[in-house]
């Protein structure tokens, strides 16, 4: 019987053909342990895909959350005037001080 050929192309060259290890008769228990070890390495390769896009969307989350707290701080920082009033206060208080005799 000769290998299937995949579809829709000219090349010679068969491809692989699909099976179920548990109904094929032909392989034997070395054989279908290698199938098994295979299809896990496919789903964990997949896992593994779909694990590191959601791992990169959570960083990029987090990431926009932070330098959105960071601006916000520094644009209510910029807008505290609490600093200039002390600074006046203090010096006030050294005017006031330098006006009156020292004994």
């Amino acid at each position: 019987m000769a290998a299937p050929r995949e579809p829709g192309r000219d090349s010679e060259a068969p491809f692989a053909k699909r099976i179920d290890p548990a109904r094929e008769p032909e392989l034997s228990a070395e054989q279908r342990r290698v199938v098994q070890r295979a299809e896990e390495a496919l789903r964990q390769r997949g896992l593994q895909r779909r694990l590191r896009g959601r791992n990169l969307l959570t960083g990029l989350g987090i990431g926009a959350v932070v330098l959105g707290i960071y601006g916000f701080t520094f644009y209510k920082i910029s807008q505290e005037r609490f600093l200039d009033e002390l600074e006046q206060e203090v010096e006030a208080a050294r005017a006031q001080a330098a006006k009156t005799p020292v004994n």
